[in-house]
C-alpha cells in the first residue's frame, strides 16, 4: 500500500543526510522503523524499579492515573 507523507524540506534534508551515512537504509526503512519506535506501547514498570522508586509495578505504571503502588 501507497501513502502520500508531507515533510518539509528541512527534515528532508536531515534524512537525506542520514541515508549517505547509512547507505544500507532507504527512506521507507527509516520511516518505518520511527513509526514502529512512536507507536510502540510503553512499559513504566522496569524504568520505576531501575529508578528505586518502585517495586513490581504495573506494565502500564507510566501512562497510569492510579498512583497506589508508590506508597
Amino acid at each position: 500500500m501507497k501513502r502520500t507523507l508531507y515533510i518539509p524540506d528541512e527534515l528532508w534534508e536531515q534524512l537525506n543526510n542520514y541515508l549517505q551515512e547509512h547507505p544500507q537504509e532507504n527512506v521507507s526503512s527509516v520511516v518505518q522503523v520511527a513509526l514502529k519506535d512512536k507507536l510502540r506501547p510503553r512499559n513504566g514498570a522496569r524504568l520505576l524499579e531501575l529508578a528505586g522508586i518502585v517495586k513490581n509495578a504495573p506494565p502500564d505504571a507510566s501512562t497510569s492515573t492510579n498512583e497506589n503502588y508508590l506508597q
